[in-house]
């Protein structure tokens, strides 16, 4: 099974096309991803290059999430007793918190879940302190009520938060501040004149980088388009934020052309049409590809 999908099988392509034009988008993909899940241990690398290279089906996309993110380790016999210490910690977890009177029965599950992981990172502010939240903790709780509307255990849900900003920050932390260039010089390539616009008004700089990059898009796009996103995100990828942003320029460039104003630039992409966004998200993943290359390993 070592090159399903490394070579470019035309037979294959061709039954792909096939498949995607009479309704059966993914049938191939879905066979090779239950090929690939019966391995013990699971190959991560294997995995990541699937999730690089095709959306993951909704039945096996909390599953692999898990894997990839580290909640549940690559042996798969292992998966329910790890997955039991995971309950019991997150168990102990919230007891302590509510014998530290930091939460109770009405606390919400994204502010229990923003405790734990203070707690955890032994971040936790004193019980007395009252705060006022800052960006860090706005970024952690927006990507906490996108994955509460992907997951529906609040263990799994708290895993995958912990897991998946920790891998984030460890892995892309230092590629972040580079990613509006990055944006820049590929809407020069697709749009020089957008690009000469948003300048020129002074909207360049005012763009809303927190949400698209910091937040992976949390709060802008609906769970339904954020979760493919994800997918490339976690197997590897931070690269494809820059094109999802790119392709939301692009999508609605004459909105923006004629609007002079930053500000009113800033409030129309802080607040996207939801209706629109799996067209944005295909074609971004379009735009990654082309530029980036069908990844085996994307960067």
């Amino acid at each position: 099974m070592s090159g399903f999908i490394m070579a470019d099988d035309p037979q294959r392509n061709f039954r792909s096309a096939y498949y995607e034009k009479v309704g059966f988008r993914g049938v191939e993909e879905k066979k090779s991803l239950e090929i690939l899940l019966k391995d013990n241990p699971l190959d991560l690398e294997k995995l990541s290059t699937f999730s690089q290279r095709f959306p993951l089906p909704s039945m096996y996309r909390i599953h692999v999430w898990k894997v990839l993110l580290g909640v549940l380790p690559p042996h798969s016999d292992s998966h329910s007793l790890v997955g039991g210490y995971r309950k019991e910690q997150y168990q102990d977890i919230v007891e302590s918190l509510e014998v530290m009177r930091y939460i109770n029965p009405c606390t919400p599950f994204t502010h229990i879940y923003l405790c734990m992981f203070q707690l955890e990172s032994q971040v936790l502010p004193r019980c007395s302190e009252t705060l006022p939240p800052n960006d860090e903790n706005e970024d952690f709780l927006a990507i906490a009520r996108a994955m509460e509307e992907i997951v529906d255990d609040p263990v799994d849900c708290y895993w995958l938060i912990k897991c998946f900003i920790n891998q984030f920050h460890n892995k892309f932390g230092d590629s972040l501040p580079h990613l509006p260039k990055s944006l820049e010089h590929y809407l020069s390539q697709e749009e020089p004149r957008l690009l000469n616009h948003l300048r020129s008004i002074g909207a360049l700089p005012q763009l809303p980088y927190s949400l698209w990059f910091k937040r992976c898009f949390a709060g802008c796009l609906p769970e339904s388009s954020l979760q493919r996103v994800w997918d490339k995100v976690i197997s590897g990828s931070c690269k494809i934020l820059v094109f999802v942003a790119l392709e939301i320029l692009l999508s609605y460039k004459i909105m923006l052309i004629g609007n002079t104003r930053p500000e009113g630039v800033v409030k129309f992409l802080c607040n996207i049409p939801q209706e629109n966004t799996d067209a944005i998200v295909s074609k971004a993943i379009d735009l990654w590809q082309k530029y980036c290359g069908n990844p085996n390993h994307a960067v």
